[in-house]
């Protein structure tokens, strides 16, 4: 009988701890890595990995496939991108506690919050929860590609406790407030791995409300916070405006100091935060250095809207003609912007936005052209001016908003803009660079499965190590612009992972579970983005694949190879902190 179930041979071994490098193989049984170094003995099967680089599963910490994970077994598009773990429920949106009367008033939440198409997540679900166990019973009875993880989201605890009586600045009473702490324990004790939410005015509902952690005191979120420490585990994790008059930091350390617990914020370059990036990470120094234990999630490059015809948003969306025109099918909208006379008066037209607190979004969408970039075959995540829309319409001789129009129209209509609107601030992404060596921050924010028609960060794994790894321009010409291999391996397994308590994965060590990623790294490279209609009732959502996985392995499983899925379905619900033992390596 054979020693091992699979041993991955003549590899170049990147194990998660930051280390360097080194040759060697790995072997795994019963889901676990057995033995690392130079294993002897045989298995049922065994890969050569000569050339490759072998390295952990991705853990991401940022995803919203609360919907998708009930219905999904292949969690696409994350899994495509060598994710083994995700953590969902983050933001304050999710789908339990859920009333039998809020299903639709939780879908208009996320929707709106999220750009998860409501007719999907309507079509999608089987609500068969009320509770937010009785969700994660639901969740676990369904195998996946990937192992999954929750919080519980401050939104449905608030519609649950509070009912028809939560809307925008509804204040909860002490009783409220104390049912709303209950409902976060028994979800932790349940196996939540934490608890979000929102406090964000670019975070509102499908009907334009904001959610309902946006206006919640510091009492309140400190009282749920301790509920949290009752139980001695969990994240608390946070999106803010970080207004000042809010003392955001203040009140994020006290809690932290009194529970012991972890409080984890999205730390951004954003035109909707009152405190710069520079001013959040100070805050966020001054607070750990008297004990607490805030941790910055960081993204790896701007987060940006992907603007496309049949997108969620372009920029001709608040224009009269094509208003006129939206809500038609493709095939006649098509038609239209073929027609010579159509796009004339289109152009001619200024765009007339609706009253809207977010106004200077609204108008980075629809005339910011000297910060929207074409997305050819060639793009650049980190573009310069050069290649702008006001820059390559100038050099066409033609208007931006003619060129915008021609680029989105080719292909059938399928041509792509991109608008980076945060963490582009300085037209670079130098600013990361030492973010990304700090213990303080943690790689995050792909929103993997939501923002379906606007954005496509799942991705952000595979873009870690072919933009900041290997072919960064700005790496080539100083010191510095890159980072190496084994930091970026790090950053997106060990520590995403040691973060939420998942001390059985994120490094390949004898006892821990056997996630890993066979990498061509040369052959590395992120597809084009395109637009599929494959999700229930035909909801539409941006996908993109990557080449250079040549194995992607859950659970000692082999999940997809060269980028197809197995149909292997080896994952499961994660519930609470996990541990392992660790064993000798091999020699």
């Amino acid at each position: 009988m054979p020693a091992y179930d699979l041993i991955i041979r003549h590899g170049t071994i990147v194990d998660g701890t930051g280390g360097a490098r080194f040759a060697g193989d790995i072997a795994i049984k019963d889901g676990l890595v057995a033995a690392v170094g130079t294993v002897h003995g045989d298995a049922r099967e065994e890969i050569d990995a000569h050339g490759l680089i072998v390295a952990p599963g991705w853990v991401d910490i940022h995803t919203h496939y609360d919907g998708q994970a009930t219905w999904d077994a292949e969690m696409a598009p994350s899994s495509w991108h060598g994710v083994t773990t995700v953590v969902m429920g983050n933001c304050g949106v999710g789908f339990a506690p859920a009333a039998p009367d809020r299903h639709d008033w939780l879908i208009g939440l996320m929707e709106g919050v999220e750009d998860i198409p409501g007719t999907a997540l309507a079509e999608g679900m089987t609500w068969n929860w009320e509770t937010f166990p009785q969700y994660l019973d639901a969740l676990e009875a369904m195998p996946r590609t990937v192992d999954i993880g929750t919080h519980v989201p401050h939104g449905a605890v608030r519609a649950y406790v509070m009912g028809d009586r939560e809307k925008p600045g509804a204040v909860p009473t002490d009783a409220d407030i104390d049912a709303m702490s209950a409902i976060v324990e028994d979800g932790l004790r349940a196996g939540a791995l934490g608890f979000s939410t929102s406090r964000t005015v670019i975070h509102k509902s499908v009907d334009g409300e904001l959610v309902p952690g946006t206006t919640a005191t510091a009492d309140e979120l400190i009282r749920i916070g301790r509920a949290m420490g009752r139980v001695g585990h969990g994240v608390f994790e946070m999106a803010s405006d970080m207004r000042r008059a809010w003392n955001e930091f203040a009140w994020m350390g006290a809690l932290s100091r009194e529970t012991g617990l972890p409080v984890t914020f999205a730390a951004l370059q954003s035109i909707a935060k009152e405190l710069s990036l520079d001013e959040q990470i100070a805050a966020m120094e001054h607070e750990n250095a008297a004990g607490a234990n805030i941790v910055a999630q960081i993204a790896l490059r701007g987060n940006g809207i992907v603007m496309a015809w049949r997108g969620t948003v372009h920029p001709f969306r608040f224009r009269p003609s094509y208003v006129a025109i939206a809500d038609l099918p493709w095939d006649e909208q098509r038609a239209y912007l073929a027609d010579p006379a159509f796009k004339a008066r289109l152009l001619a037209e200024t765009n007339e936005y609706p009253q809207s607190d977010i106004i200077g979004l609204l108008r980075m969408v629809g005339e910011g052209w000297t910060n929207q970039f074409e997305m050819d075959d060639t793009f650049d995540y980190e573009p310069q001016p050069e290649a702008s829309i006001a820059a390559r319409a100038a050099q066409a001789g033609v208007s931006p908003a003619a060129y915008a129009y021609d680029l989105m129209s080719a292909g059938d209509g399928s041509g792509f803009i991109y608008l980076p609107i945060l963490n582009y601030a300085d037209g670079n992404l130098d600013f990361l660079e030492s973010l990304q060596a700090r213990d303080d921050c943690v790689n995050s924010l792909s929103d993997g499965g939501a923002h379906c028609g606007t954005i496509c960060d799942a991705a952000s794994p595979t873009f870690m190590l072919q933009h900041w790894v290997r072919d960064r321009p700005r790496g080539r010409d100083r010191v510095g612009g890159r980072i190496s291999l084994e930091q970026a391996v790090k950053r997106q397994s060990h520590d995403t992972a040691r973060l939420y308590g998942l001390n059985d994965r994120g490094v390949l060590a004898p006892g821990m579970i056997a996630d890993v990623n066979l990498i061509d790294f040369d052959r590395l490279a992120l597809g084009k983005p395109w637009l599929a209609f494959d999700l229930p009732a035909g909801g539409k959502r941006l996908l993109q694949k990557a080449e250079g996985y040549v194995a992607t392995i859950k659970a000692g499983v082999v999940t997809f190879r060269e980028g197809a899925w197995t149909g292997a379905t080896p994952g499961g619900l994660i519930r609470g902190p996990q541990r392992a033992e660790l064993l000798e390596a091999a020699e």
